[in-house]
């Protein structure tokens, strides 16, 4: 399908695919960098081109608080947030992937404070990991657009039925400029389809939400959380093949590979980084050098088997992470050093902190990360020391 094609801001670019998809109820509180989107979506109920609810809140708490009532009631849902905004939500995004809520949130990432700060980074997403709520990340302002016009598709079906966070690099992404194609509609409204709810709220068919529950069910329902999100696997992979039979879009299933076939180095990201990494991989192909690229799409669900797969034989794996658990290194190295417990290939994992709190992450940082890498393939076994790209030694003396 033939689409118009326009500078737009990233911001902007979500809020035009979300108008698309006609959420039935929009929460809105502002925060940076998250502000511009709802902004747009507050133009388009006054401008009369999105008919939806409109409800102003005073927290982010509220926010969440508020989808969460919509969605229990049976309509479509969305919200925006990023860094402390997140962070106040977290309480209501647990309960509403435990009371399988298909509410979509934008979360456009920010670090959290303190210190304060705007700068971009993974760990606010990162914090709600464990939620159960669903994360999908993106590189591009194009796969941002796309991105949202799947997520309610992923969200609301049936054997899903879990809140979905489309996380976006703040400023990089949702304050910068590119072309974004963009598509009708009337098209995009078909993809989205009409959210119909397993069950609602309904004064004639009275039910609750939440309600207590002792040691005998608790852990059933953690249970069922796991396995919603395994069932979200096959829906992410299926509605962007549905998305590229239809669109001509694709921007990968779970994961994204790039000269993984041959790759004696393969770097593992997330995010709007994995564009810099993809160049400095092409830089160092041309230069002989055996170099892969795996960009991880969905953090919820892991991707654990899928990135063995790509992994192959490849002798050492480089992980870069924006985000930090404190005393054991990057959320998302972790993950990827879980996921081969037990493997019978086992590579060097090596673990980079780049990009946290908006540490610059360029070619140059990204070739000297292959470097170490390198120098660091006689050693067996995933490694526990992080390697601090950038770090300013001197800031401790």
């Amino acid at each position: 399908m033939k689409g118009k094609t326009a500078i737009l801001e990233g911001s902007r670019a979500v809020a035009e695919a979300v108008r698309a998809c006609r959420p039935d109820v929009i929460s809105v509180y502002p925060i940076t960098p998250q502000t511009h989107i709802l902004e747009d979506l507050a133009r388009f109920v006054s401008s009369g081109r999105l008919k939806s609810q409109f409800v102003r809140a005073d927290s982010e708490f509220s926010a969440a608080s508020i989808v969460y009532g919509a969605s229990a009631a049976g309509a479509r849902a969305y919200t925006a947030s990023a860094s402390q905004g997140l962070l106040l939500m977290n309480e209501v995004i647990y309960a509403m992937a435990s009371t399988r809520l298909p509410v979509v949130l934008t979360a456009v990432n920010r670090a959290i404070s303190a210190p304060i700060t705007i700068q971009p980074d993974h760990q606010d997403t990162m914090s709600l990991r464990d939620t159960g709520a669903l994360q999908i990340h993106v590189e591009s302002m194009q796969e941002a657009y796309d991105a949202h016009v799947q997520s309610f598709r992923i969200a609301e079906d049936p054997e899903v039925l879990l809140p979905l966070l489309i996380c976006m690099d703040g400023w990089v992404l949702s304050h910068s400029y590119e072309p974004v194609t963009v598509f009708p509609d009337e098209a995009i409204s078909e993809f989205a389809g009409t959210f119909h709810p397993v069950q609602k709220l309904d004064p004639a068919n009275p039910l609750t939400y939440g309600s207590y529950a002792d040691q005998d069910v608790l852990m059933e329902y953690r249970y069922a959380l796991m396995l919603a999100q395994e069932k979200a696997k096959e829906k992410i992979c299926s509605v962007t093949k549905e998305y590229k039979d239809i669109f001509g879009h694709f921007d990968g299933d779970l994961i994204d590979t790039h000269c993984t076939e041959d790759a004696e180095i393969i770097l593992v990201a997330m995010g709007s980084m994995v564009s810099t990494i993809r160049a400095a991989v092409d830089e160092l192909r041309a230069e002989g050098r055996k170099v892969g690229l795996i960009k991880v799409r969905t953090f919820r669900p892991f991707p654990g088997e899928e990135i063995i797969k790509a992994c192959g034989k490849a002798p050492l794996i480089a992980v870069l992470d924006k985000s930090l658990s404190v005393n054991t290194g990057g959320i998302l190295a972790t993950e990827v050093k879980a996921s081969f417990y037990g493997n019978p290939v086992q590579p060097v994992i090596l673990p980079f902190m780049a990009g946290l709190g908006g540490k610059e992450v360029n070619r140059r940082v990204i070739k000297e990360i292959v470097d170490i890498a390198s120098r660091s393939g006689d050693k067996q076994g995933p490694r526990k020391d992080t390697v601090w790209m950038g770090l300013d030694h001197g800031f401790f003396n």
